[in-house]
């Protein structure tokens, strides 16, 4: 089992800043492949990030390349979401993921571990 614990997600102006991140416990952080997603009211969940488990490897929605950066620190099982310039587009439910393999996955089936999820809210 792993469990996932979200935090730094509020309220953001358009073009500011924001980094959430995601306190995995419960088996070696490094074997796990981490990704964020969203959902926004009325829409399905969908892919934002991932990285693989050595960090070596992230692959990106197109919406938010350039814009957003995924990153984890091993050494504190954490993994992060950097949110630079965001837009109120990018106003969702952010969710961690972890997969049970350490590739970078977008697909949502192969994550089988779940945060609570944190609100982001970008004003305009």
């Amino acid at each position: 089992q792993v469990q996932l614990v979200e935090s730094g997600g509020g309220l953001v102006q358009a073009g500011g800043s924001l980094r959430l991140s995601c306190l995995a416990s419960g088996r070696t952080f490094s074997t796990l492949g981490m990704g964020w997603f969203r959902q926004a009211p009325g829409k399905e969940r969908e892919f934002v990030a991932s990285i693989s488990g050595s960090g070596g490897f992230t692959a990106y929605t197109d919406s938010v390349k350039g814009r957003f950066t995924i990153s984890r620190d091993n050494a504190k099982n954490t993994v992060y979401l950097q949110m630079n310039s965001p837009k109120p587009a990018d106003t969702a439910v952010y969710y961690c993921a972890a997969s049970r393999a350490a590739w970078a996955s977008r697909d949502y089936k192969d994550y089988a571990y779940w945060g609570q999820g944190t609100q982001v809210t970008v004003s305009s």
